[in-house]
């Protein structure tokens, strides 16, 4: 026979996060930075305003365009 148990509490509504570092944390592209890299060569740069939905999207299209970049090294 089982024994009785205690029931466990309801967890409460998630506490935010602490605000991301402003925009100096955040390097400025340089001059070798492809056109097509995103926000202004910045592909995370307004990552925090979009949904997490899209997170792992905007992740993967850098993924590919790097794989792309590092491509060419051996081509060269």
């Amino acid at each position: 026979m089982s024994q009785p148990h205690h029931p466990r509490p309801v967890p409460g509504p998630v506490a935010p996060r602490p605000a991301a570092p402003g925009p100096a944390a955040v390097p400025a592209p340089g001059p070798g930075t492809p056109a097509g890299a995103g926000s202004a060569g910045r592909p995370f740069a307004d990552l925090a305003e979009r949904p997490v939905s899209e997170h792992v999207a905007v992740f993967e299209a850098e993924h590919d365009r790097l794989q792309r970049e590092l491509a060419t090294i051996d081509q060269l």
